[in-house]
């Protein structure tokens, strides 16, 4: 996994650096702290989904971003054997950028395998819109005060500009796809 923390580690800092941000001005903008930046721009710290999600709203990009390859690709064909995955230290959840990376493209879709009992909770709205169509099992999403409980082959659609949180409150584990636009 350390592959993966150091691409998020460029990707950071590239992004951070092409807008003209300080460390101290994006950990304003993001909520993170200056010296949590600091270890993933150097790769050593493994970051939560929560922590990307800040930094990715405080860079004004999408969270799939973070994992793109920073150069785009001559191909506009994402191959399963080359799709880049993530764990979440603090859910276990597994995410899985589908889309081709480096591709300019108003939306990212996103797979997520989500354990049972596993919750992620985004605090910071990115005012992207989403849409979260369930492959296999059940979760809840909760946007604002609203509550979705969503089964195999359901679809809901929403935009995120309230704290946002995803759970799977069964014991079985749940596959989701994330559609977002920008």
């Amino acid at each position: 996994m350390s592959d993966i923390n150091e691409r998020i580690a460029d990707r950071v800092r590239n992004l951070r650096s092409s807008r003209g941000l300080t460390l101290d001005a994006l950990a304003q903008k993001s909520g993170v702290s200056r010296s949590m930046i600091s270890l993933i721009e150097r790769a050593e710290s493994a970051p939560t989904a929560v922590v990307l999600e800040r930094l990715a709203t405080g860079l004004d990009v999408p969270l799939a971003s973070l994992f793109d390859e920073p150069a785009p690709r001559p191909e506009p064909i994402s191959r399963r054997a080359d799709q880049l995955q993530w764990r979440d230290p603090a859910s276990s959840y597994v995410r899985r950028n589908v889309s081709p990376s480096g591709v300019a493209s108003p939306i990212q879709i996103v797979e997520v395998e989500f354990p049972p009992g596993a919750r992620v909770a985004f605090d910071s709205g990115t005012y992207a819109y989403q849409q979260v169509w369930v492959l296999d099992g059940s979760i809840e999403i909760r946007v604002g005060t609203e509550c979705y409980a969503l089964n195999a082959g359901d679809c809901a659609a929403f935009t995120l500009d309230r704290p946002t949180a995803f759970s799977n409150p069964s014991t079985t584990p749940a596959r989701y796809c994330v559609v977002i636009a920008r």
